[in-house]
């Protein structure tokens, strides 16, 4: 999460403001209720109900599409503990075309959790959507077409919104991308780092960003040819993060568009497969052992090597079958970590030190996934 509490909550729009929007033409006016906390009410209902009071009033629609009211809206979703605002989407395979999505809080607490079909607007007979990253409620897809990219879109499911990015050349191939929100420049960015071919062999490569805001690409100069693993980049403190081929963790500066490695224990080296993961905002790795089990590792302060923590150590199932942990990480209330073993989502509690699979209605076994959290943010500037 990127917007924080007190540059937020403190520009409140005035009474005066608040006063015409609830008394204009609205069929849900309460004059019984001081202005303020009708607002109040609001910002802690789901997406869902209040776009609901969109469609029945102008008043309502002025009022929740205001910046102050979207970003403390988001805020508060985000930060709820019980994470009844957030969902994960779900994909069988690379290759595979339909999207499913879940609520996150029925995977954590319910005994049956079910799976939706989602209407992805990337859902095309000859292309497949790819999950880049997700922030602030925005899901960004990389829609392939024969293993290159055709598009991107940025996409807000829970409002119904998104917006198609060709990119300059069409059909190119492509080494890893990265989804990210410039705080400082209030804007949502795309990075690509594109291989450069001549003549079937490779030349250079190059690393471009997409601008939400200005809707244009732009090289950046400073990329020293790290051979980057083809995993997506996790979006922690401003910067995008990624894996080269040496298990170093690279990092770049939405800023100042600047690269850096990110110092880590020696012992990362020594793991058989590494995963980068984000666990309540703070970099995560996963560190998997000869299919045994794997070591949950985050940084507690970023940038501070001897704040690398080690918070779980988690055992393969009996049943393993040189599969891996994958982050997804959340905690539940009582302490459960949510996770992805192979293609399918576990539960592990550090009480009794065990694994159990979920099973999820309607959902096959998922190859990709990505969580986000239900927001009125628009990608339409």
């Amino acid at each position: 999460m990127e917007f924080k509490e007190d540059e937020i909550l403190p520009k409140r729009r005035n009474s005066t403001e608040i006063q015409s929007i609830c008394s204009e033409d609205s069929v849900f006016s309460m004059p019984n209720l001081p202005e303020e906390l009708i607002t109040e009410i609001m910002l802690r209902l789901p997406v869902k109900s209040l776009l609901q009071f969109r469609s029945v009033s102008k008043s309502w629609l002025s009022l929740i599409s205001t910046s102050y009211f979207v970003k403390t809206h988001l805020l508060l979703s985000a930060s709820n503990k019980d994470y009844i605002h957030h969902e994960v989407i779900t994909k069988a395979s690379n290759t595979s075309r339909g999207v499913k999505n879940c609520s996150v809080s029925s995977l954590l607490y319910d005994s049956v959790p079910e799976s939706f079909e989602l209407d992805n607007p990337g859902k095309n007979p000859n292309a497949f959507p790819l999950f880049v990253g997700s922030v602030n409620g925005l899901i960004c897809l990389a829609i392939n077409i024969f293993y290159g990219l055709d598009c991107f879109i940025i996409w807000n499911p829970s409002i119904r919104k998104y917006k198609k990015l060709p990119y300059e050349e069409h059909i190119v191939p492509y080494f890893t991308f990265g989804f990210a929100y410039d705080e400082f420049e209030d804007d949502y960015k795309i990075v690509g780092i594109f291989p450069i071919y001549s003549y079937a062999s490779l030349c250079r490569v190059e690393v471009k960003i997409y601008s939400l805001k200005s809707d244009s690409w732009k090289r950046v100069k400073d990329y020293k040819g790290v051979e980057l693993l083809g995993d997506f980049a996790k979006f922690v403190n401003g910067k995008l993060h990624w894996l080269d081929k040496h298990w170093n963790i690279i990092s770049m500066d939405l800023a100042d568009e600047k690269w850096a490695e990110v110092d880590q224990p020696c012992c990362f080296k020594g793991c058989g497969f590494l995963k980068l993961g984000v666990f309540e905002s703070d970099l995560s790795v996963f560190c998997n052992h000869a299919w045994t089990h794997v070591d949950v590792w985050v940084m507690k302060e970023y940038g501070v090597k001897e704040s690398w923590t080690k918070m779980f150590t988690i055992k393969s199932p009996e049943d393993s079958m040189g599969r891996i942990f994958y982050p997804i990480i959340l905690m539940s209330n009582e302490g459960e970590i949510l996770l992805k073993f192979g293609s399918r989502f576990t539960k592990y509690n550090p009480k009794d030190d065990s694994v159990r699979y979920l099973d999820v209605t309607k959902l096959a076994p998922c190859h990709e996934v990505q969580i986000y959290v239900k927001s009125l943010v628009c990608p339409l500037y």
